[in-house]
């Protein structure tokens, strides 16, 4: 069973700094792509940022220059650096591991799969 778990969500004044963490636990032998969604009450979840194995990344053009998204594929976590936060920025905040190779004990198999974060809050007010 793999499990996501994300960390560093809160409030946070306009021009502030946050650092997102998301842990995913279990059987796993390797992690394709690892993404950042959010989503904004009333709005679809958008792509933020992805990061694959190797370390190339790639940002939504809302973030580019003030978000930077990295991973330790040795802890498979993915974390997220935004800066210069807007309250446009307020949203929840999901982790995403894309084409996860894990070790299935229900299946005694290994298998392929995605699988998502709880979500955490970011608020961006004054």
């Amino acid at each position: 069973q793999v499990q996501l778990v994300e960390s560093g969500g809160g409030l946070v004044q306009p021009g502030g700094s946050l650092r997102l963490s998301c842990a995913a636990s279990g059987s796993i032998f390797s992690i394709d792509m690892m993404n950042w969604y959010r989503q904004a009450p009333g709005e679809e979840r958008d792509v933020v940022a992805s990061i694959t194995k190797g370390g190339s990344t790639n940002y939504a053009d809302s973030v580019k220059g003030r978000f930077t998204i990295s991973r330790d594929n040795a802890k498979n976590t993915v974390y997220l650096q935004m800066n210069s936060l807007k309250p446009e920025d307020t949203a929840v905040y999901y982790c995403n591991a894309d084409r996860v190779l894990a070790f299935s004990a229900a299946l005694g198999a290994r298998v392929v799969g995605d699988y998502w974060g709880q979500g955490t809050q970011v608020t961006v007010s004054s």
